[in-house]
């Protein structure tokens, strides 16, 4: 297992401490607000000209000029992004035009009970991963020609310890037959951004890309202001546990930051880490409660992660 000098109290801005990435260009989604923004100022600070992907452009606009008056660096860019909505997808696409050296897939959605795009597809599943699957996918040859000049280029997906709770369904992914349960599709869609690094990886490694999945840890951001009462129950009961933590912005930004400029992780991918490292592997009936800082071997299942990207490409193209 890799590790590195960072732990669960290490902040982002501990790990781009001296870090000089003048001249990289970075895209982060969801950084609006919470994790997503804390990221994008720590890779602003280091010199990264970032774009803030988001929903809200307003919120994007507003995060953006508190960043640079933070860093007293350029003021970010601001790009709109649904990831439910493959047209808008495809739109920030066709936007971009420069190597792309970073790319973090940190925008996430929970809902409190079913809901679907026009296409059919269950929301939590289509945002969290179809949306940064397509994007990945788009953005492919602005990653290589990032990896080509500068040698290597990174994608940071952000999964969960809700992985844990669920693999992919292949036989229903969008439950259209099984009764729906929110945490379930959120745990399923939490497997499929690991996955996604993990066959990403072997297909784009040999071009310099590398994707590594992170989970930030327990932090309070705008993610839980659709939880369900239930929702709002399983997650006190967590933490009563000592399942988990809350930590700060900054602490849950850290890890993603290893993953994205830490030279342990360079030209290393496939990988799950927890508290700025990699993650040890459990079986995949081990318990959360038993084993929080592990990840299930679904999620690292090179079978399952290629089927996964099959399925994907067949949805989503």
């Amino acid at each position: 297992m890799i590790t590195t000098r960072f732990n669960a109290t290490s902040t982002a801005d501990d790990v781009v401490r001296g870090v000089d990435l003048q001249g990289r260009q970075a895209i982060v989604t969801g950084a609006s607000s919470g994790i997503g923004t804390e990221t994008a100022r720590a890779l602003t600070a280091a010199g990264v000209a970032v774009t803030l992907a988001v929903r809200n452009v307003d919120a994007g606009v507003t995060a953006a000029e508190a960043i640079a008056v933070a860093t007293g660096r350029a003021l970010p860019q601001v790009r709109a992004l649904d990831l439910a909505d493959p047209a808008s997808v495809a739109t920030l696409v066709r936007q971009w035009s420069s190597p792309l050296d970073i790319l973090v897939t940190n925008a996430g959605l929970v809902t409190a009970g079913l809901q679907r795009t026009p296409q059919g597809w269950e929301l939590q599943f289509a945002t969290n991963h179809l949306g940064h699957f397509a994007l990945a996918l788009g953005l492919h040859r602005h990653l290589a020609a990032a990896a080509a000049a500068r040698g290597g280029s990174r994608v940071v997906a952000l999964s969960s310890t809700a992985h844990m709770r669920a693999p992919v369904d292949f036989d229903d992914i969008h439950f259209r037959r099984r009764a729906y349960d929110p945490q379930t599709a959120y745990a399923q869609s939490k497997t499929a951004n690991s996955l996604f690094a993990v066959e990403a990886t072997r297909r784009w490694q040999a071009e310099g890309i590398v994707v590594n999945a992170v989970n930030p840890g327990g932090v309070v951001t705008g993610l839980q202001r659709n939880f369900s009462d239930t929702q709002r129950q399983s997650l006190a009961a967590a933490e009563a546990a000592g399942i988990f933590t809350y930590k700060t912005l900054g602490q849950g930004a850290a890890t993603t930051l290893v993953a994205a400029v830490a030279p342990e992780f360079a030209g290393v991918g496939g990988r799950y880490l927890d508290d700025c490292r990699e993650a040890y592997t459990v079986p995949d009936d081990a318990t959360l409660a038993e084993h929080p800082h592990g990840v299930k071997r679904w999620a690292l299942d090179p079978t399952a992660a290629d089927r996964l990207w099959r399925r994907s490409l067949d949805m989503t193209t």
